[in-house]
């Protein structure tokens, strides 16, 4: 789904552990057929070309209800239908005679009708999307999604002790000699400069930051679209969020980006075991 994936397994039996290797590839590309923006052929694909689908994988399901539980707690920050005003932003700044300022306002109210996960409809029977141009990602929940599914593989197969990067980090037990495993946050400006390391057991990691992709040379406008107005505000640096479940710690690292502190509280109030990180524009650390 467009990132790197890395999975270390810690076993005694090397051949049990290289068999595990294959199948969570194996696992790992039925998902991607399923909830992958890239590929033309995926059901997520198919749902945004036609605007329906019969009969979706159960695992469709499964993620918009999760894709439900981060939008309320969020208060909408995090919304998948945000698709059109990224297409509004890429098409603008594709053009090589693009304002600095923009798309218009108009192109941004436009593309906000289409935006609303409220006015999805979606069950085990049909997904189908609320009017014409409206569209789906799930570029902000599905790799903590896949990451999850692959932990539960590995558990499955006794495996102990394992950290699985799909994009979102998530660990089984300790590392090597019972120590925590050590994910280290990347100075969002270079990302060779580990700016904090934080040390997790039987936990996941997720990061998100506004210089992860940037629309514009001047970096004004970022892939952090707020599904609520259509803008793209900067507020922090880099958020990361620390939670039991890697599907939960993406989402909430998305929808995080777009809330002040206030808010971000108040919605890990309403959680159990989450933690977030946020590094501020002027490179201060703040625990939550």
């Amino acid at each position: 789904m467009g990132a790197q994936a890395t999975l270390v397994i810690n076993h005694p039996d090397r051949a049990l552990a290289l068999r595990l290797v294959d199948e969570v590839a194996a696992e790992v590309r039925r998902l991607e057929r399923i909830f992958s923006l890239y590929r033309e052929d995926s059901d997520l694909a198919r749902l945004n070309r036609q605007g329906f689908l019969v009969s979706p994988a159960t695992e469709f399901v499964e993620i918009l209800r999760r894709c439900n539980e981060v939008w309320r707690i969020t208060e909408r920050a995090f919304d998948p239908t945000v698709q059109p005003l990224w297409i509004a932003y890429q098409r603008h700044f594709s053009d090589p005679g693009a304002t600095a300022t923009g798309p218009s306002r108009k192109v941004i109210q436009e593309a906000l009708d289409r935006v609303g996960f409220d006015k999805l409809a979606y069950s085990e029977d049909r997904i189908e999307l609320p009017v014409a141009g409206s569209a789906l990602t799930l570029n902000g929940i599905a790799q903590g999604y896949v990451t999850d599914r692959v932990i539960d593989l590995l558990r499955r197969s006794g495996v102990e002790h394992a950290l699985v990067d799909m994009g979102e980090s998530r660990a089984i037990g300790s590392a090597p000699e019972d120590q925590p495993w050590r994910i280290g946050i990347a100075d969002p400006s270079n990302s060779d400069s580990i700016l904090k390391v934080l040390q997790v057991t039987d936990s996941a990691v997720a990061t998100s930051s506004p210089f992860g992709f940037r629309f514009d040379g001047h970096g004004q406008f970022t892939h952090l679209i707020d599904p609520r107005t259509g803008s793209t505000p900067q507020r922090y640096a880099s958020l990361s969020v620390v939670t039991r479940e890697a599907v939960m710690a993406d989402a909430l690292s998305t929808g995080f980006n777009l809330m002040d502190v206030e808010k971000i509280a108040g919605a890990i109030r309403q959680l159990d075991g989450v933690e977030a990180y946020v590094l501020s524009q002027d490179a201060r650390w703040s625990h939550i």
